[in-house]
C-alpha cells in the first residue's frame, strides 16, 4: 500500500508549489481533480461501448472497469493532478490538405511522439513531488486506460466540446493531456462549465459525419480512428471522404472558434519537422518496413506500422492523384502485404482510364490468391472512379 498523506492546512501551498513546478517543466495548464467521476460520465462511456462505437479498440471494453474512474485504476490515489501542453500549429493546419501528390498529416504527429515528451515531463514532476512531500505518485499519458478528458474538465482545464475533445478558453482545442495520480490529499479545482453554446462548427466540419449527435462520436467513422487504429481495409464508401489524410484528422479541432485565443506553441521538442509539411505520396508509397521505421523514427506515426500507413497513402493517391503516383501504386500491386495490394488496386481503379485499368487487372488478378485483394479487383458495388 502507498503512503497516503493528508495535507490539510498546507494544501494550498502544496498545490501552488506543484502548479509552479509544472509550469516550469513546460506544462501550460494545471488543475486538481477528484478521484471519483460523476455517474453520468461512467454511464455515457458504458453506452459508447455497448453501442460498439469504439470499433476495434477492444482495450476500451476489456479495461472499462479500470477506466471508469481514477480510484478504480489505483486504489491508493487520493488526488489527481491534471496537466495540459498546447501544440497550437504555427501555420494553418490545412496547408497540405487536398493537394495533388502530397499527403496530409495531423498536426500533433508532425513532431516527436508526444507520448514520450509528455511522459518525460510528467515523470520529472512526479519525482519532484516525491522529493518535496511524503507520498507516492503514478503518471499517465493516453496510452493508459485513463478518462483524460473528463478528468481535465473536472480539474478546470477546459470542457469536453461537441467534438468530444477538450476545449480551453485559453488554448482552444490544441492540447495534449496527462495526469499525475498522487497519495497526497489536495483540494479539487472547480469543474469547468460548457461554453460551446449553439456553435456546431466542429460537427459540420467532419468529412465522414462521425458525430451521431453533439458530444457523441462513432469512432468507426472517424478518420483518425480509420487511419490509425483500424487494422484492416477501410470501407469503400468512406475512402473517398478521407482525401489525402494519411495519418489522423484535425478538421473538428481546427474548426473550433476558441482556437482564436490560443497562442502558438513555444519552440520545443514537439516542433513540426519540415519534411512532414507536405510529404510526397509517391515516395511514401515506396517505403519498405526499415525505411518507414527510419523516416518516422521518434514519432507517433511509427506506432501504426508500415503496412497500415502505406494503405492510407494509397487511399490518398486514389483521391488526389498527382505526378508519378500511379506508377508508385502499380509497384505496390506486388507488395507482400495484402492490405497494401488491395489499397493499390483501389487507387488505380480511381486513377486509370477503364481500358488501362482492365489491362493491369488482367495481368495481376490471375496471379492473386488473397480473397480480399481479389474482391478489390472485382468489387460488387464500385464506389466510382476515372473509368466510370
Amino acid at each position: 500500500m502507498g503512503n497516503i498523506v493528508k495535507q490539510d492546512g498546507a494544501s494550498v501551498a502544496v498545490r501552488e508549489g506543484i502548479r509552479a513546478m509544472a509550469h516550469e517543466l513546460g506544462f501550460d495548464a494545471v488543475g486538481f481533480a477528484p478521484i471519483h467521476l460523476a455517474p453520468e460520465i461512467r454511464e455515457h462511456f458504458a453506452q459508447f461501448i455497448d453501442e460498439g462505437r469504439h470499433g476495434e479498440m477492444d482495450w476500451m471494453r476489456t479495461k472499462a472497469d479500470r477506466r471508469s474512474e481514477p480510484a478504480a485504476l489505483w486504489p491508493d490515489v487520493r488526488s489527481v493532478i491534471a496537466l495540459a501542453m498546447t501544440y497550437t500549429p504555427e501555420e494553418s493546419a490545412f496547408d497540405s490538405l487536398d493537394r495533388d501528390g502530397v499527403g496530409h498529416l495531423s498536426v500533433y504527429a508532425r513532431g516527436r511522439d508526444y507520448h514520450e515528451v509528455v511522459k518525460r515531463r510528467l515523470k520529472a514532476l512526479g519525482r519532484w513531488i516525491c522529493q518535496e512531500f511524503p507520498g507516492d505518485v503514478k503518471v499517465f499519458v493516453d496510452t493508459a486506460p485513463v478518462m483524460e478528458k473528463p478528468i481535465a474538465q473536472a480539474a478546470g482545464l477546459g470542457w469536453q466540446g461537441k467534438h468530444t475533445n477538450l476545449v480551453s478558453r485559453d488554448h482552444g482545442s490544441w492540447l495534449f493531456l496527462g495526469e499525475v495520480f498522487t497519495t497526497l490529499e489536495l483540494r479539487d479545482d472547480s469543474d469547468m462549465k460548457d461554453h460551446c453554446g449553439s456553435c456546431r462548427r466542429c460537427l459540420d466540419a467532419c468529412p465522414t459525419d462521425a458525430f451521431p449527435a453533439p458530444y457523441q462520436i462513432d469512432a468507426r467513422r472517424c478518420i483518425s480512428y480509420l487511419t490509425i487504429e483500424h487494422k484492416g481495409p477501410i470501407a469503400r464508401e468512406l475512402r473517398p471522404l478521407i482525401g489525402n489524410r494519411i495519418y489522423g484528422c484535425d478538421d473538428c479541432l481546427a474548426a473550433c472558434p476558441w482556437n482564436k485565443f490560443a497562442a502558438t506553441a513555444p519552440v520545443t521538442d514537439l516542433r513540426a519537422r519540415d519534411e512532414f509539411a507536405a510529404p510526397q505520396l509517391s515516395d511514401l508509397a515506396r517505403l519498405n518496413d526499415s525505411e518507414f521505421r527510419a523516416f518516422f523514427s521518434g514519432t507517433a506515426i511509427k506506432r501504426v506500422g508500415r503496412d497500415r500507413f502505406v494503405r492510407n497513402v494509397l487511399i490518398a493517391i486514389g483521391n488526389v492523384g498527382g505526378d508519378g503516383v500511379a506508377v508508385a501504386a502499380q509497384e505496390c500491386l506486388r507488395d507482400e502485404s495484402p492490405l497494401v495490394r488491395g489499397a493499390a488496386v483501389w487507387a488505380l481503379w480511381r486513377l486509370l482510364p477503364a481500358g488501362e485499368f482492365a489491362d493491369v487487372r488482367a495481368v495481376h488478378l490471375r496471379e492473386e490468391s488473397d480473397s480480399y485483394v481479389r474482391s478489390e479487383w472485382t468489387p460488387e458495388e464500385p464506389s466510382g472512379g476515372a473509368q466510370h
